[in-house]
C-alpha cells in the first residue's frame, strides 16, 4: 500500500513502523526489515489498522495495569461460589442473627444484641463483617459483584447490538426511517437516565414484564439497556451518514449492490473502530446505573444481591459500622475506574488521527 509522504506524523512517530521509500516518491509502512525489500524486488508487508492499534495499546501501562486489575476482580467475583463454599462456609443468603465467631481467640456475637453487625474480622468466616441479618458480607460483596458485572455486560451487548443496528438504519436510510429513529433516540435523549430508570424500574418492580418477574435481574438489565442505545446509536448514526457519502459507497451502489449489504459489508466494518472505543464506556455506564437503580430501590430485588445494595444496606451504619457501606463501594469505584482507563487506553490506539493515512 502506498501512503501519502506528506502525512508521515503516523509513520515516523511509531517505532513499530519502518519507513520504505518508493520509486514513485510515495512511502510503504511496514514492520522493520532485516534487508531492503527493494533491493531483491519484494515488498515489505504493511500493518493493518487493528494491529497497529494492538500495538499501541500494548505500549500503553497504564490501560495494561487498569485492565489486569478489571480482570483480578472479574476473576474474583466469578469465583464468589468457591470462596462461598470452601472459605467462608456460608452461602451468600444465610442469616445468621444469632451465631458467633471467633475473633482473636474469643467468641464475638455476628449481629449484636441492639441489632449493630459485627465489622471486619479478617479471618475465613465474615472476613468483611456480617451486614444486620448476620449475613457474610464478604461472600456477598462476591456475588453482589457477580450481579454488576452479569447486568453490566448483558446491557453493554443490548446497546452495541441494538444501537449500532438503529444507527445503520438512521443513517444509511435517511428519510421517513430516519425521523422516526432520531425521534425516539431524543425522546429517551431528553430524560436523565437515572430517573428514567428509577421510573421504569420501579413501575416494573411490582407487576414484572410477562413472565419475568418483579425480583428478577433481567428486568433492570433491559431497562438499562433501552436507556443508553440513543448514547451510541446518535454517534453511530453520524459516522454512518459521513461513510455513506465515501467514493467506496458510491461504487457498491453503482454496481447494484443491496442497501443491506453495503450496511453489512461496507459501512459496518469501517465503523467498527467507534463501536469498540464505544464498549468500554457503556459497560462503565450500565455498572455504575445499575449501582444507582438498585441503591434507589429500583434496580436489582431482594434477596439478590448487588453492589449497590449493599452500598444501601449498609448506609445507616455509616457512623457505626462504615466498612459496611465503604467495602461495596470501593469495589465498584475500582472496577468503574478501571473500565474508564481501558476505554481511554482504547480510544487513544484507535485514534484516527495517529493512523497511516493511506494515498487514494
Amino acid at each position: 500500500m502506498v501512503y501519502d509522504p506528506v502525512s508521515r506524523s503516523g509513520v515516523d512517530d511509531d517505532p513499530d513502523i519502518a519507513v520504505v521509500p518508493l520509486p514513485s516518491g510515495g512511502i510503504l509502512a511496514g514492520e522493520h526489515p532485516e534487508k531492503d525489500p527493494w533491493a531483491e524486488g519484494q515488498h515489505a508487508p504493511a500493518i493493518g489498522p487493528w494491529r497497529l492499534a494492538g500495538r499501541r495499546l500494548r505500549r500503553n501501562r497504564t490501560a495494561l495495569i487498569f485492565l489486569g486489575l478489571f480482570l483480578v476482580l472479574v476473576a474474583m467475583c466469578l469465583l464468589a461460589p468457591v470462596y462461598s463454599k470452601d472459605i467462608a462456609q456460608i452461602g451468600p443468603n444465610t442469616n445468621n442473627v444469632t451465631g458467633t465467631v471467633t475473633v482473636r481467640g474469643h467468641s464475638e456475637n455476628v449481629v449484636s444484641l441492639d441489632g449493630l453487625p459485627i465489622g471486619p474480622t479478617f479471618t475465613r468466616h465474615y472476613f468483611f463483617g456480617a451486614d444486620t441479618n448476620g449475613r457474610d458480607l464478604a461472600v456477598r460483596l462476591l456475588y453482589g459483584g457477580r450481579t454488576s458485572l452479569l447486568i453490566g455486560g448483558i446491557a453493554m451487548l443490548i446497546i452495541v447490538v441494538f444501537g449500532t443496528l438503529v444507527g445503520l438504519l438512521s443513517g444509511y436510510l435517511r428519510g421517513p426511517v430516519d425521523s422516526v429513529l432520531r425521534w425516539l433516540m431524543e425522546l429517551v435523549w431528553s430524560f436523565p437516565p437515572v430517573i428514567l430508570g428509577v421510573v421504569v424500574g420501579t413501575a416494573l418492580a411490582f407487576g414484572g414484564i410477562g413472565p419475568i418477574k418483579g425480583n428478577s435481574i433481567l428486568i433492570p438489565t433491559f431497562i438499562i439497556g433501552a436507556i443508553y442505545v440513543p448514547y451510541l446509536g446518535k454517534p453511530i448514526r453520524g459516522e454512518v451518514l459521513r461513510l455513506r457519502e465515501m467514493d467506496f459507497v458510491d461504487a457498491a451502489r453503482v454496481v447494484g449492490i443491496s442497501p443491506w449489504r453495503i450496511m453489512v459489508s461496507e459501512i459496518l466494518p469501517n465503523a467498527m473502530s467507534t463501536i469498540t472505543v464505544f464498549i468500554p464506556i457503556m459497560l462503565a455506564n450500565c455498572i455504575l446505573l445499575e449501582a444507582y437503580l438498585s441503591f434507589l430501590g429500583a434496580g436489582v430485588q431482594a434477596p439478590n444481591a448487588s453492589w449497590g445494595t449493599l452500598i444501601s444496606d449498609g448506609l445507616p451504619y455509616i457512623s457505626t459500622t462504615p466498612t459496611f457501606s465503604l467495602i461495596p463501594g470501593a469495589m465498584l469505584v475500582l472496577t468503574v475506574l478501571s473500565i474508564n482507563v481501558l476505554g481511554d487506553g482504547v480510544r487513544d490506539a484507535l485514534d484516527p488521527r495517529a493512523q497511516v493515512r493511506i494515498k487514494t
